[in-house]
């Protein structure tokens, strides 16, 4: 039995890629860029002091990737933040391949689509190293998460991490990938 291929990934190989190269004059197909890997995270401050709202917000954030996170502790102590040096203070998740190009689908296709007052994402968000980080207020446009079993509202970041080396190539690589940008 064939293993069914992820639409994101044949996309990308019969459209984004001849597009690219053709719209850049590449000769060779390892100069397009491609999406090396997506971080998801969640800072979880709020949490330091109930250990049952922290575990249950990782456990969110692993329903929506798919894959555990490590939770992340505070490198050094700040008073005005009341944080001492080895709290836990969030979770992320890295996530490559077949995973990465699940969950941007998604994000794609069901949870931007979700987002309210949607325009389009912000072209204003990229690192000037072909990185783009998008933020998403509530865990509640993801499918997964019912509104009846959260107990706090929570935002996360992702970040897509591409082998393009200017912002530029980043941006048309997750336009044809299927990334709805703004419209000015």
């Amino acid at each position: 039995m064939a293993k069914e291929v992820n639409r994101l990934v044949e996309k990308y190989n019969t459209v984004v890629v001849p597009a690219i190269m053709k719209e850049k004059g590449y000769t060779n197909v390892y100069q397009v860029p491609r999406i090396e890997k997506i971080v998801v995270n969640r800072g979880l401050g709020d949490c330091k002091e109930n250990a049952q709202a922290f575990n249950k917000a990782v456990e969110e954030l692993a329903v929506i990737t798919g894959q555990k996170p490590v939770v992340t502790t505070a490198k050094k102590s700040i008073a005005n933040f009341k944080v001492r040096q080895g709290n836990k203070i969030g979770a992320k998740v890295t996530l490559r391949g077949e995973k990465m190009y699940e969950f941007l689908d998604k994000v794609i296709s069901i949870a931007l689509p979700r987002v309210r007052d949607f325009q389009g994402i912000s072209d204003k968000a990229f690192d000037g190293r072909g990185n783009y980080a998008l933020g998403l207020k509530e865990q509640l446009v993801f499918p997964e998460i019912s509104y009846d079993k959260i107990d706090k509202i929570r935002g996360l970041d992702i970040c897509i991490v591409t082998t393009a080396k200017t912002d530029e190539d980043a941006k048309l690589l997750l336009e044809y990938m299927g990334l709805p940008f703004r419209k000015r």
